[in-house]
C-alpha cells in the first residue's frame, strides 16, 4: 500500500481488530504511575501487564490500541536514519480468549489483504524449540496453511523468537516475526530474516504467552493461554511506503520543513546538518508528547525529567550547531500539537504548560550553553598544552558542578574533537558529591510492574491520599503523577504552596482512620460517564465511550484505575508523610510510607 499515513494506518488497525470483535481501549500515560522498575511506557503491552497476569479487564477479552511509548536507550544513536526514543505501537490482546490459530491468520489477512502486502515478499520466523518448550510447529503450520511457503518460513532460536518473563519469573513463552522482504541481495549464505542486514524489515510480532516461569526456574505450561501483538506505526509506515529512512515519513517531513524555515539549514544537502536535524526532530516531538502527557511532568534533575532535560538540552544545542541563534522550541512544539492532536487530544489540552516549560529550560540552558563552551574551550586548549586526548573524570565534573554542563554535551563535544572523557572518574565525582541516582547518567533498564504485596498495599494508600487531600486542602487537587516501589509512595498534586504541619498533620490522621475502620476495597466496570457522575476521581476522560474499572473503598473514596488493591483497609499499616516539597511550579510532592 503506497502513500499510507500514520493516521491512516491507526485507522486501518482498529477497524480491522473492531470488526474481529476486539475493544478499542485507550492508550495508557507515558509516565507508568506503579512501575519503579521503568521511567516510561516502553511497550503496548506495559499498561496491560495486570490483565496478562490474570486480572479482568473490565472491556473484555478482546483489545486493540495504539500506544505511545518511550525508549531511553538509544538517545545516543538518534540522529542515524532509524533510531527514536518516541514511537507509537499498535496492538492486539487476548487474554485467555483465541491464540496461534486465530492469530496467526489475522495477522496474514491484515497484511495481505489491508496493507496489500505480496504474499511472496512476506517472511515469518518462529521458535525453533529447546530445553525448556518444544519446536513451535503449530505456528508453522499455520502460516503454511495461510499461503507461506515453506522456504519462507524460519525456525530461530530464543535470543530471536522468544518473549520473557519480563523478570525472573512469569509469562513467557515463543513468538512469530513478520518481515517484508526489500528485494535487496543477501548478505552472505546465511542471510535471514533478522540478520540485521536490512534485506529482510519486521514489520509486526505476534507474541504466544503459554508459558509461565516458575521461582525454580522451570518453564511449564499455563492453562490460561494469551496473545500479545506489537506493530511499531513509523517502522511500519516507512517499510510500506518504501522509505529508506523513518525520517521520511510524513509527520517527520513536516518537523524538518519547520526546522529548516527556523534555521536556514537544508535537509539531505550535508550529513553533519542532517544528523542535527534529526536529533531536534525526534527530541522535539519526544519532548512535547513527555510534557503533554495527560501524566505530564517537568523537565528535573531525576528520573523522567533528567531525560526530559537532557533531550531538550540536546535540541538547544543542535539548534545552534545549524545556526538557529533565536529561541525555537515553541515554534516546533506547535507543529508537533497540531500534527498529532487528531489522535491525542491531551496534547492540544496541555500546550500552555507544554509551551512554557520549553521556553523555561531554553532559557535556563542558553545561559549553561554560553559559560559551558567557553570553559570547554579552556579545556581543551590545556589538552593540548599536556598533549592528552582524554579529559579526566574529575575536569568534567567540574564543568557539571560549576557551569551546568552536563555529561552528554561534554562527551559529544570531545567527540568532536576526537576526545574521549574518563566517564568512570566522572561517576566516583558525582557520587562523592551528591546523592542522586547513578541511573540518572547511565541507561535505563525496560521492566514490567511489581505486584507484591507491598506495592499493591501502596497503590491503595495512593487512592487513600488523594481523598484525604481533597478533603484538607479542598476539591481543586487533582493527582498529577505518583510513583510506587515496596518501600514508599510518592504523590505529584497541584497545589500553590507548602503545606502547613498542622495540613499534613490532618491529611495523614484521615487516612489512618479510615485505614483502622477496615474499609472493604471493591471493583466495579462502568463507563467513564457513569464513573464521573457518581463522583470517582479520573485523571482523564476517555476517548472512547468505553468501560474502565472503578475501584471503592468503603463508601470514602472512588477512583477510575487499573488496580491492583488490597481487599480491605486494615491490612495497609500505619501511613506515615515523610516528606512534602516541590515538584515543579504548582505542583507538590508528597512521599509516604506504610509502617
Amino acid at each position: 500500500m503506497d502513500n499510507i499515513t500514520p493516521d491512516k494506518l491507526r485507522e486501518l488497525y482498529l477497524e480491522f481488530f473492531k470488526e474481529k470483535n476486539h475493544s478499542i481501549i485507550q492508550g495508557a500515560s507515558l509516565i507508568p504511575e506503579n512501575d519503579p522498575t521503568v521511567l516510561f511506557t516502553t511497550a503496548g503491552m506495559h499498561p496491560l501487564v495486570p490483565y496478562i497476569l490474570g486480572q479482568e479487564h473490565p472491556q473484555g477479552k478482546r483489545l486493540c490500541d495504539f500506544q505511545k511509548c518511550i525508549r531511553t536507550g538509544d538517545i545516543d544513536s538518534v540522529g542515524d536514519s532509524s533510531h527514536l526514543t518516541f514511537f507509537e505501537m499498535l496492538g492486539n490482546w487476548s487474554l485467555g480468549d483465541y491464540f496461534k490459530k486465530e492469530m496467526i491468520p489475522y495477522s496474514f489477512e491484515f497484511l495481505t489483504k489491508v496493507l496489500n502486502i505480496d504474499v511472496s515478499k512476506l517472511y515469518v520466523t518462529v521458535f525453533e524449540g529447546d530445553a525448556d518448550a518444544p519446536r513451535d510447529e503449530e505456528a508453522a503450520k499455520c502460516w503454511m496453511d495461510c499461503g507461506i511457503d515453506e522456504s519462507h518460513i524460519f525456525f530461530l532460536p530464543k535470543s530471536d523468537n522468544w518473549w520473557g518473563p519480563a523478570g525472573n519469573t512469569g509469562p513467557c513463552g515463543p513468538d512469530s516475526e513478520m518481515f517484508i522482504d526489500t528485494g535487496k541481495p543477501k548478505c552472505s549464505d546465511g542471510c535471514r530474516p533478522g540478520c540485521g542486514c536490512g534485506k529482510y524489515l519486521e514489520i509486526w510480532n505476534d507474541v504466544f504467552m503459554q508459558y509461565k516461569k516458575n521461582e525454580d526456574g522451570k518453564i511449564v505450561e499455563m492453562s490460561r493461554k494469551c496473545i500479545d501483538t506489537g506493530m511499531g506505526i513509523e517502522r511500519t509506515v516507512c517499510i510500506l511506503n518504501g522509505h529508506k529512512s523513518v525520517y521520511e515519513i510524513e509527520p517527520f517531513q513536516k518537523i524538518i520543513r519547520a526546522i529548516e524555515a527556523i534555521s536556514g539549514a537544508k535537509y539531505l544537502q550535508d550529513d553533519a546538518i542532517d544528523v542535527s536535524i534529526r536529533i531536534i526532530s525526534d527530541h522535539i516531538r519526544t519532548s512535547v508528547f513527555i510534557l503533554g502527557d495527560q501524566n505530564g511532568i517537568a523537565a528535573s534533575n531525576v528520573g523522567q525529567g533528567y531525560i526530559l532535560r537532557r533531550l531538550i538540552r540536546r535540541i538547544v544545542r543542535h539548534g545552534r550547531k545549524i545556526g538557529i541563534k533565536s529561541f525555537f522550541l515553541c515554534d516546533l512544539a506547535k507543529t508537533v500539537i497540531e500534527l498529532y492532536k487528531g489522535a491525542y487530544p491531551e496534547l492540544e489540552q496541555n500546550k500552555e504548560f507544554v509551551f512554557s516549560e520549553l521556553l523555561k529550560e531554553e532559557e535556563k540552558f542558553s545561559k549553561t550553553i554560553d559559560n559551558g563552551e567557553k570553559e570547554f574551550s579552556k579545556v581543551m586548549e590545556n589538552l593540548a598544552k599536556a598533549n592528552s586526548k582524554e579529559i579526566s573524570g574529575r575536569v568534567a565534573f567540574k564543568l557539571y558542578d560549576t557551569f551546568g554542563f552536563p555529561i552528554e554535551l561534554t562527551e559529544e563535544l570531545a567527540a568532536e574533537q576526537g576526545v574521549t572523557v574518563d566517564k568512570e572518574g566522572f561517576k566516583k565525582a558525582f557520587e562523592k558529591h551528591q546523592d542522586l541516582s547513578r541511573a540518572n547518567i547511565g541507561s535505563f533498564k525496560s521492566g514490567l510492574q511489581d505486584h507484591s504485596e507491598k506495592t499493591v498495599a501502596y497503590h491503595t494508600a495512593t487512592h487513600l491520599l488523594h481523598k484525604a487531600l481533597c478533603d484538607v486542602l479542598g476539591d481543586y487537587v487533582k493527582q498529577l503523577g505518583s510513583n510506587i516501589t515496596a518501600e514508599r509512595l510518592r504523590f505529584d498534586f497541584n497545589h500553590d504552596g507548602p503545606l502547613s504541619p498542622k495540613e499534613i498533620k490532618r491529611i495523614e490522621d484521615l487516612v489512618n482512620e479510615k485505614i483502622e475502620q477496615g474499609l472493604p476495597v471493591t471493583c466495579k466496570n462502568e463507563t467513564i460517564e457513569e464513573a464521573r457522575a457518581e463522583g470517582a476521581f479520573a485523571q482523564f476522560d476517555a476517548k472512547y465511550s468505553q468501560l474502565v474499572s472503578v475501584y471503592f473503598i468503603g463508601d470514602y473514596s472512588k477512583e477510575v484505575c487499573a488496580g491492583p488493591h488490597v481487599e480491605n483497609t486494615k491490612t495497609l499499616g500505619h501511613f506515615k508523610i515523610v516528606k512534602e516539597s516541590s515538584s515543579s511550579a504548582g505542583v507538590r510532592r508528597i512521599r509516604a510510607i506504610l509502617e
